[in-house]
């Protein structure tokens, strides 16, 4: 019986996303389309439509957390699409081949802890860009941010929390982006400044963890909760970094190996030694995130949750080719039947272009 409550329940949460949560999202992404449209310069403009139009996918998965209890849901739909554009489009301007300066990408994700942080005071932060005139596009997806997490009635309690992933989520987006001819190095000597707290997971799975928006996510959504503790921000830490955050991320990467290896760009799967240590680490992070599922509040949502990351990314067609169909085939099985159910699902959702 609890079995059969827990499926109608995890059935029903997905239906909601799909059928209200993502009408939502589009409407807020359209909003931001337009400013850019009508304020910004050609350069900059051309980049923030870009992540607006091809990673709509990132905001609609991190909106699931608007379905989290307590949570006001129309609220904090606008504060995943804000902050989530604010990381799409920062990708993009760093992603720009002839640029790769490391203190232009480090004021430019100055952004992305400003925007959690509501004392902050917005800067300029294209000052070492050469593109500079968005008509105020940034510092309004910042305010906006400010603005939505400072309603939040147990923001204090999480802030501290929040803000390490962020921080160590600029750090890996500053180094990711640079020249390939000193990227590496940059990257592990930041690395070895962290990784000796995670001993369970290498140091290219910490660099992936760091990667996720997830946890900020969801301690945005339970700082809803008036009663929100700290044993519970613990918790929920510990859960998302590095478990849920490193298989949302390293499933990612795993999708986009082939394409990034062709294109010469990062890519933490490739560290792996072989498909079969690729396939034996991302089933222990499967693992490893329904196990900390369990130890949080309200556990059949973040088993969705990771159930859903799972979905998403593996019915991506780009898991079709035999080596990469060969590890989704294994990944579904170690997560599932209801996994795969909803893999079907998404195969579904994107034959109707609505993923």
């Amino acid at each position: 019986m609890i079995f059969f409550s827990n499926l109608v329940n995890s059935f029903t949460l997905i239906n909601t996303f799909a059928r209200t949560i993502f009408p939502q999202i589009s409407q807020e992404l359209d909003y931001w389309a337009d400013y850019a449209e009508a304020h910004a310069c050609p350069e900059l403009k051309a980049q923030a439509l870009a992540s607006i139009k091809y990673k709509k996918f990132h905001c609609q998965g991190g909106s699931i957390y608007s379905l989290y209890l307590g949570v006001h849901t129309a609220n904090f739909i606008t504060l995943v699409v804000a902050l989530q554009t604010i990381s799409d489009y920062l990708d993009n301007l760093c992603d720009r081949a002839s640029i790769a300066d490391e203190q232009a990408f480090r004021q430019l994700h100055k952004a992305m802890t400003d925007a959690l942080d509501p004392e902050a005071i917005p800067q300029n932060y294209y000052a070492f860009y050469p593109f500079t005139d968005d008509g105020g596009y940034l510092a309004k997806l910042v305010t906006t941010c400010q603005h939505k997490v400072k309603e939040l009635p147990s923001y204090q309690l999480v802030k501290a929390d929040l803000l390490k992933l962020v921080c160590l989520y600029s750090d890996l987006q500053t180094y990711k982006h640079l020249d390939p001819s000193i990227r590496e190095q940059k990257m592990i000597s930041w690395i070895d400044q962290h990784h000796n707290r995670y001993p369970e997971i290498t140091n290219w799975e910490f660099a992936a963890a760091t990667g996720s928006t997830l946890g900020m996510f969801m301690l945005c959504a339970a700082a809803s909760d008036k009663n929100l503790t700290a044993s519970t921000v613990a918790k929920i830490s510990t859960a998302y970094f590095p478990w849920i955050s490193g298989l949302h991320i390293l499933l990612d990467y795993f999708i986009d190996a082939a394409e990034d290896q062709a294109s010469g760009d990062l890519n933490f799967a490739t560290y792996y030694t072989d498909h079969f240590q690729m396939l034996s680490r991302l089933t222990l992070f499967i693992r490893q995130a329904f196990l900390q599922a369990q130890t949080l509040p309200q556990p059949l949502f973040h088993k969705t949750v990771v159930q859903g990351l799972l979905a998403m990314y593996l019915s991506d067609p780009k898991t079709n080719p035999i080596k990469e169909l060969a590890i989704k085939k294994s990944l579904l099985k170690t997560a599932g039947w209801y996994t795969t159910f909803m893999y079907m699902l998404c195969k579904l959702l994107r034959f109707k272009k609505k993923l």
